[in-house]
């Protein structure tokens, strides 16, 4: 055999010898890499379905908390301004009563001094009235001193009781009718029961002293006597 024909089959021996240390080391890193690749797949979760339920309840519930706290926020400053609002009203309102109030005394201070100048008003008038009569009685007296005479007298007195029932009609005072009347207790005060053969019972026989009406209410009743 050849030289050469030797050292091409050593070639070859050596060729095949190294392929299966190759293969080694492919299949080497091969499982390298696939070690590699599961140790970069993430790990599964192992948290059940009720506890992640029970995460995502916590997070609503979280939520509604907030708006809760945001609602209550807000009806507080609504309640704040309402507050604010019905305490104005208040004052306003306040103020207006005690106005009113005020007015109300002054004018009720300024009818009751109207309603005193009215009465001392009318009570002038009256006396100015009642002054003529006066002169006149000062007269009659003045002239029964010095004439003795008594009939004089008699008649200046009876015109000028003449004069003041004429007075009294002008101011609405009339005298309330008696004898002959029916007895009635709103207008007769009876002091004595007498037998009478002119007048049936119950029937005013006698005046005693004279009442009167102004403007149709009883200013005094009369004193009678009934018969029975």
């Amino acid at each position: 055999m050849t030289p050469q024909v030797v050292s091409q089959e050593q070639n070859e021996a050596s060729t095949v010898e190294s392929r299966p240390e190759a293969e080694m080391e492919i299949t080497t890193a091969d499982e390298a890499t696939g070690d590699t690749e599961s140790a970069s797949v993430p790990e599964k979760s192992t948290r059940s379905e009720g506890e992640n339920a029970a995460d995502k309840r916590n997070e609503v519930e979280a939520g509604d908390g907030g708006v809760e706290e945001v609602d209550a926020s807000q009806q507080a400053e609504s309640s704040a301004e309402d507050a604010e609002r019905f305490r104005k009203e208040a004052e306003v309102w306040y103020d207006r009563f005690v106005r009113l109030q005020a007015d109300f005394d002054n004018y009720r201070k300024r009818t009751a001094q109207e309603r005193e100048e009215w009465v001392r008003s009318a009570s002038r008038r009256l006396v100015e009235k009642l002054l003529p009569v006066v002169d006149h009685f000062e007269l009659a007296a003045a002239s029964s001193r010095q004439n003795r005479d008594f009939d004089a007298l008699a008649k200046g007195v009876d015109m000028i009781l003449r004069q003041l029932e004429q007075l009294l009609r002008e101011e609405g005072v009339e005298p309330i009718e008696t004898v002959g009347r029916p007895f009635d207790p709103e207008l007769h005060e009876a002091i004595m029961r007498v037998d009478s053969a002119e007048h049936g019972e119950g029937v005013v026989v006698e005046e005693v002293r004279r009442g009167y009406r102004m403007h149709g209410k009883v200013l005094r009743p009369a004193l009678v006597k009934v018969s029975q």
